[in-house]
């Protein structure tokens, strides 16, 4: 699996270095889709098993080519239907739409080389579902993104195995979307729901809009207490029994995730980020003076709330997730370290705390 990963990432890497200079379809496959199919062990060089212009006469419609077909046995298993890198994806292909029910394939992938829809027919049987029950960016992938591609590798591609676990990762992704959503901004009928839940009154208008600041709190504070979990057990798996920590909530002018008059977003991930350095910080220096600052590039970690005194930058990017220490007067000289969760951030504690020294009271 860490072989395949690396493929993946290597493959990002790729599509960020070239793809200001793809502009067409064929582009769009050759230098992108192909080798992600190759990633995935199938000669795409091969029209026995990776077949291009794939042709299946439907009703009256004759010779109508989707573009490539995965063969097994002669038999298409999966249609793939490619746009290019500059266009953005439909909800679903027609020629894709009516291949599905014409052939065996109970699998079908419409992308643009960055993000990859993946379709079969959980709604009606060999008619195929006008939403995917998976899809991704290859340039954003996530751990448990990549579980779930590698089920399509061909050493290990089954279709029972697949479709069993499609209908749950369909309705699973949906959910989660949903309340991340919710987590930004939680929305009238979702704040109804929970009000339902709370309070007993007449739910007036008015009540609404009393409650709905403190939902939106509540949310936050699950989020903080979560984060709060996560850094006690990474912490007391380094070997020290007798560590525990209660991260106490930032300022409340100090925590925004909503979007400022700048157009910044502070996002969960950043706002975790800033969670486990405070705590990677208890001791050494008061968290009192830790606050943090975001922009459109980064996000500031700073004491003293004065951006003259900050002493990580963080940047979540779609290909990696790093951090520059303040640790030199330069950025060349200057310390970056790579993460893939901000947890992560336990593993650079001593580099940390040597960045802070030099403001230590």
């Amino acid at each position: 699996m860490e072989k395949f990963t690396e493929q993946l990432k290597n493959i990002a890497n790729r599509i960020l270095t070239m793809k200001d200079s793809i502009t067409t379809e064929e582009a769009t496959k050759t230098a992108i889709v192909m080798p992600f199919f190759q990633a995935l062990g199938y000669d795409v060089f091969n029209p026995l098993e990776f077949c291009p212009e794939f042709t299946a006469d439907v009703g009256i419609k004759k010779g109508e080519k989707v573009d490539y077909a995965i063969l097994a046995d002669g038999e298409p298993i999966i249609l793939i239907e490619c746009k290019s890198i500059t266009e953005k994806l439909l909800k679903h292909d027609s020629q894709l739409f009516r291949y599905f029910g014409t052939t065996s394939s109970k699998f079908s992938i419409l992308t643009n080389g960055l993000e990859y829809r993946f379709y079969t027919d959980l709604e009606e049987t060999n008619k195929m579902d006008t939403t995917p029950f998976f899809s991704f960016n290859i340039l954003e992938l996530r751990d448990n993104q990549i579980s779930e591609i590698a089920k399509f590798r061909k050493e290990s591609f089954d279709v029972d195995n697949i479709t069993s676990t499609a209908s749950e990762l369909k309705y699973l992704n949906a959910l989660k979307s949903y309340l991340s959503e919710q987590f930004e901004s939680p929305g009238e009928e979702f704040t109804k729901f929970l009000v339902n839940q709370i309070y007993d009154g007449t739910k007036t208008k008015n009540i609404i809009e009393k409650f709905t600041p403190i939902i939106n709190k509540g949310i936050k504070q699950i989020f903080n207490e979560k984060v709060n979990d996560k850094l006690n057990a990474a912490l007391k798996s380094t070997g020290d029994a007798n560590v525990s920590v209660n991260l106490p909530e930032p300022p409340e002018e100090n925590v925004e995730s909503k979007e400022d008059d700048g157009g910044v977003i502070t996002t969960p991930e950043e706002l975790e980020a800033y969670s486990v350095v405070k705590v990677l910080l208890k001791g050494i220096i008061s968290p009192d003076r830790i606050f943090y600052r975001d922009n459109k590039s980064y996000f500031n970690i700073i004491l003293d709330n004065t951006i003259r005194r900050w002493i990580i930058r963080v940047y979540f990017e779609r290909s990696r997730n790093y951090i520059v220490l303040n640790d030199a007067p330069t950025d060349k000289e200057r310390t970056t370290l790579e993460f893939q969760q901000p947890i992560d951030l336990v593993d650079f504690r001593d580099q940390i705390v040597k960045t802070v020294e030099p403001y230590m009271e």
